[in-house]
């Protein structure tokens, strides 16, 4: 394993930190959608969080875990319910 320089490990200190921060913001989205009960609102708060995490999970070189692979399907066929002439 290569050790890293100081100002590389600030640098993945202040990601990690800017990471948590916007992860936080989707939790805090995904309480107050599901608090008003904005159904449609709240689902796409959830599908942005998982781009996201996504993305951050490529970004590291890692392969993205299975839970989140199964979810696709699981949004097909709710972006069906809220905009049927979705494809």
């Amino acid at each position: 394993m290569r050790k890293i320089s100081q100002k590389e490990q600030v640098r993945l200190e202040d990601n990690l930190y800017f990471v948590g921060t916007i992860y936080e913001s989707f939790e805090a989205l995904e309480e107050v959608m599901g608090k008003l009960k904005l159904e449609r609102p709240l689902f796409l708060v959830y599908l942005a969080k998982k781009a996201f995490a996504e993305e951050v999970f490529k970004a590291a070189g890692e392969k993205v875990p299975l839970s989140m692979e199964t979810i696709d399907t699981q949004a097909q066929s709710y972006i069906e319910i809220f905009n049927p002439h979705f494809h």
